[in-house]
């Protein structure tokens, strides 16, 4: 199977191998939806600065594949600490995805893995 969804929230990392891209970003989003609050997270401080939550990553859904090493999708979403979802491509300088009008993360990185 080509895709690997891979989930990741704090210290626990789950992986899901699926058929299709579109099957792919389903997962995740379920996946992700599934987390609901329990994910949410207060303003937290280092090196004397708060960090507000929509700044926090919470947990972070990955997509990878067709392919090994290099594999031509390298995506996903990153739940915030407030509860947001932002879309990204690329494994490592991300580029956020952002969402056209009344489209969620997931519409976001549909649309541009349609590309």
């Amino acid at each position: 199977m080509p895709y690997t969804v891979t989930i990741r929230v704090s210290s626990k990392v789950t992986r899901r191998r699926v058929p299709s891209l579109d099957d792919a970003i389903d997962v995740l989003e379920l996946e992700l939806r599934a987390l609901g609050s329990s994910v949410k997270r207060a303003p937290a401080k280092a090196f004397k600065r708060e960090i507000a939550p929509v700044a926090q990553v919470s947990a972070r859904g990955e997509l990878r594949g067709p392919g090994r090493v290099r594999a031509k999708v390298q995506a996903g979403v990153d739940v915030r600490g407030d509860g947001s979802f932002e879309a990204y491509r690329g494994k490592v300088s991300r580029e956020v995805i952002a969402p056209q009008r009344r489209e969620t993360a997931f519409d976001a990185l549909r649309r541009a893995l349609a590309e």
